[in-house]
């Protein structure tokens, strides 16, 4: 469904996972977002609102991949850091790992549905 982008720096998974869902270049995302390092929730939602989705407002607990809804924005806590990540129809698009069938390694793992806005 997305084409997969791995994240250019370590700091760049969440620019990573917006250009994946929008289909721009991570360095579109960073000069929307004028920023190169760790993005915030905030930052997240304000440009997928911007490029009509709808993050949703309450962030919720998957312990497997069946608790996540079609599409996902991921927060995870993996061994090195709390990380972004996306889920889609089944599949995990991670900017650190790849394309995945199931969770990297982490030991909690959140999540805000993603819808697509109709005007």
């Amino acid at each position: 469904m997305f084409e997969y982008i791995h994240e250019p720096t370590d700091l760049q998974c969440g620019q990573a996972v917006l250009a994946m869902l929008l289909d721009v270049s991570v360095e579109s995302i960073c000069e929307e977002l004028q920023n190169e390092r760790e993005t915030t929730l905030r930052e997240m939602k304000q440009a997928l609102e911007n490029h009509g989705f709808k993050l949703s407002s309450e962030r919720k607990q998957a312990i497997t991949k069946a608790d996540l809804p079609q599409i996902a924005l991921l927060s995870l806590e993996t061994p090195r850091c709390w990380h972004w990540s996306l889920y889609a129809e089944g599949i995990f698009y991670d900017p650190e790992h790849g394309v995945m069938e199931d969770f990297p390694e982490c030991k909690r793992k959140y999540f805000w549905e993603i819808t697509v806005r109709i005007s």
